[in-house]
């Protein structure tokens, strides 16, 4: 797609940090420098989210993902990882291109990346008729 964001990253035509590339995926770091090593994975052809991505290009980012991950914990000292994703609009996607934020982490680091949610006032078992997968 001409105009995004991380496909222009993917054939050279921004620069970027790159940390990882195969034939399918391309990592690099995020530039708001806001957390160490804070990674995004793209795949190399353009999709726009998980809703859209083929199974192929989905499979390669995850295993992308999953590489990088374990790169960073067995040789970077990190203790573990938080994988995130936003999938359209509502979900705060902010760039338009399958992208998964790779966050390292150390158990003394200070960072809560998960939100603090008010409990839900549906049932599970409500929610779990609504929403199943038949």
């Amino acid at each position: 797609m001409e105009d995004c964001l991380f496909c222009k990253i993917v054939k050279g035509e921004l620069p970027s940090y790159k940390i990882y590339e195969d034939e399918y995926a391309y990592a690099f770091l995020d530039i708001s420098n806001d957390a160490n090593g804070h990674i995004l994975v793209v795949p190399k052809s353009h999709c726009t989210n998980i809703l859209d991505a083929s199974d192929k290009d989905l499979a390669n980012v995850i295993k992308a993902v999953k590489i990088i991950s374990k790169h960073l914990v067995e040789s970077c000292g990190f203790e573990g990882v938080n994988v995130l994703n936003a999938s359209g609009k509502s979900a705060e996607q902010s760039v338009f291109h399958l992208h998964f934020h790779i966050l390292p982490r150390r158990s003394d680091d200070g960072f809560k990346t998960f939100p603090s949610l008010k409990k839900n006032s549906e049932s599970l078992d409500e929610i779990c008729q609504r929403l199943k997968v038949n």
